[in-house]
């Protein structure tokens, strides 16, 4: 912002008080011109734009749902529907919405040919079931049915010990 001063001989406390004054609502001034340009990010704006942003790019906030996760959707919502329909698609849908790597099998052998797979760990799952049916719902292909299977790391350990047996083979006979 724009400092404001006097010109030196007409310094005063009077004219200290002016300046300030003036000074202060300046700056409110140029918060309000700033105002509508901040509009126009979805990080940013303000609760009651960005529902109208929703409403124009059709995305609905779930129950439960946080606001930044809200604002990253809405943001995003463009693109997502540009990726939508497509494996690598879906994939970046959801690494761009937070929910991580997963992989999509489709046209698995012994299954019908209309099921799609989608595999992923177990903390994915817990931590986002709301957001994947949604998802789901909105960016997956049509008329398909989709499976989620987890996959829990699960910690092995083998020990090896070296095992050498001699065999012999007796033979009786009366």
């Amino acid at each position: 912002m724009i400092k404001l001063k006097l010109p030196f001989w007409l310094e005063g406390l009077e004219l200290s008080k002016l300046v300030a004054t003036a000074q202060l609502w300046w700056e409110q001034a140029a918060e309000w011109l700033r105002w509508p340009y901040l509009q126009f990010d979805a990080d940013t704006c303000h609760l009651s734009i960005l529902e109208l942003w929703a409403w124009q790019r059709d995305v609905t906030r779930f129950n439960g749902e946080p606001e930044s996760l809200f604002r990253l959707r809405v943001k995003h919502a463009f693109i997502n529907s540009v990726d939508a329909g497509s494996t690598a698609g879906l994939k970046r849908i959801l690494v761009r919405l937070g929910v991580g790597y997963i992989e999509v099998s489709e046209r698995m052998p012994g299954r019908d040919w209309d099921i799609v797979l989608l595999t992923l760990s177990d903390s994915q799952l817990s931590e986002n079931p709301d957001l994947l049916r949604v998802l789901i719902r909105q960016y997956g292909r049509t008329c398909r049915r989709y499976d989620f299977v987890t996959i829990t790391p699960v910690q092995l350990h083998v020990a090896l010990a070296d095992f050498n047996d001699d065999q012999q083979t007796l033979v009786a006979s009366l």
